[in-house]
């Protein structure tokens, strides 16, 4: 290889996209938080034991209070199962369509559940539903045994998901959120998990449905009624999930999207459901009232291309997955601001969903906020007359 190739790899691999585009400032006053800042407000969730009220698309900290305390999460904890659910579709691992079979073991969950009985079959879309609308634990359980082939096995990578998206104060013992000794999480922790969900769109076609049914065709069809009630009763509510034991109390994480602002609101050990409703529909007015967002990418966008040493692909084109976007207080005076894609060298091979870099936000000198880029595709490792055709293709361009 000469030293022109090598040259032009090595500018290649690393790659920063400096954009600049006029969008709302901070006020001086007032000014929207950064990520981990809570907004001054007033106490908005006086009931809850643990809140937070968190702007989806950037993570930024609108209120909270003893977010990070570790409480039982009842089934909450679903979260984390539809997302490796989500993820699992995304990786091919399943399809909407494949048949799932209930196992005694799945069977025999009490509490919310589908009724399944032992040998029964639904879509891995039917038991989805069952498990975003009436937080089915057998659903659960048996989902769970569809990815993992054991509980246990699936319960090991929900702890390890936990581990790699930060999550200090979250430990699972099951997947439906049945008391277990070891199990708990934090409204912080379920926020960031609820975020992550939500980068996967479509889950709101399953949490935002009020009702539906289930074995439509039987004689027996079973209705499902959202046991998270704000997505009827409030403008923009299309999720996310509702959880209670008598250790937890009335917990949920819920989410609402109005323009171009969404929103997660978690309350924790709320004394019954009109109260927990209440506060988080409180929640979602104080953000709806006080704050905007402008759009740095919009989902699809082009953000870029980058290469990829010795892979099948020799570059890999950045779509944007989700909205990237900056939270704003209403009324704030508008300056540029300026973002950059900062990307670590890539080398074959690389996984789909694997951290390839961060999109960084500035005003001036001051971070805003960052994102997490992920890869959006897997790049297997080139064989050796791929590589030989491309560096002599090089050679003589």
């Amino acid at each position: 290889m000469n030293s022109k190739w090598k040259q032009m790899l090595a500018a290649s691999i690393t790659a920063i996209f400096v954009l600049t585009a006029p969008a709302a400032a901070w006020a001086k006053e007032g000014a929207a938080p950064n990520a981990g800042q809570a907004a001054s407000a007033a106490d908005l969730a006086p009931s809850a034991r643990s809140a937070i009220l968190m702007d989806a698309d950037s993570g930024t900290i609108i209120y909270e209070k003893n977010s990070h305390a570790a409480l039982p999460p009842a089934s909450i904890t679903k979260v984390m199962t539809m997302l490796l659910i989500m993820e699992s579709l995304d990786e091919g691992r399943i399809k909407l369509t494949d048949k799932v079979s209930t196992s005694e073991y799945a069977a025999s969950m009490g509490g919310s559940q589908i009724f399944l009985e032992p040998g029964e079959q639904m879509s891995v879309e039917e038991m989805l539903k069952g498990i975003a609308l009436a937080s089915g634990n057998d659903a659960s359980v048996a989902m769970a045994e569809k990815i993992a082939g054991t509980e246990a096995a699936f319960v090991d990578m929900m702890n390890k998901r936990a581990q790699e998206l930060g999550l200090k104060n979250t430990h699972f013992a099951n997947c439906n959120g049945l008391p277990a000794t070891d199990h708990y999480s934090s409204a912080h922790d379920i926020a960031i998990m609820s975020r992550e969900l939500l980068k996967h769109s479509e889950i709101t076609k399953y949490t935002g449905l009020y009702q539906d049914y289930l074995r439509k065709s039987s004689e027996k069809p079973f209705w499902l009624v959202n046991t998270n009630k704000l997505v009827r009763f409030y403008t923009g509510a299309d999720g996310l999930k509702t959880g209670f034991t008598s250790e937890a109390k009335f917990c949920l994480t819920a989410t609402a999207r109005r323009d171009n602002l969404r929103v997660i609101a978690v309350v924790m050990g709320e004394p019954n459901t009109k109260t927990r409703n209440a506060e988080v529909s409180q929640m979602f007015d104080y953000s709806f009232a006080q704050y905007m967002n402008h759009t740095i990418f919009k989902k699809g966008d082009q953000m870029g291309v980058v290469s990829v040493e010795k892979g099948v692909l020799p570059k890999l084109q950045l779509t944007a997955k989700h909205s990237y976007s900056v939270l704003l207080k209403k009324g704030s005076s508008v300056k540029d601001i300026r973002y950059e894609l900062q990307l670590q060298p890539l080398k074959a091979p690389i996984t789909i969903n694997e951290p390839i870099g961060k999109l960084i936000v500035f005003q001036g000198d001051q971070v805003l906020t960052e994102f997490a880029v992920d890869s959006p595709a897997s790049v297997k490792r080139a064989g050796w007359w791929t590589l030989f055709k491309r560096s002599c293709g090089s050679l003589f361009s």
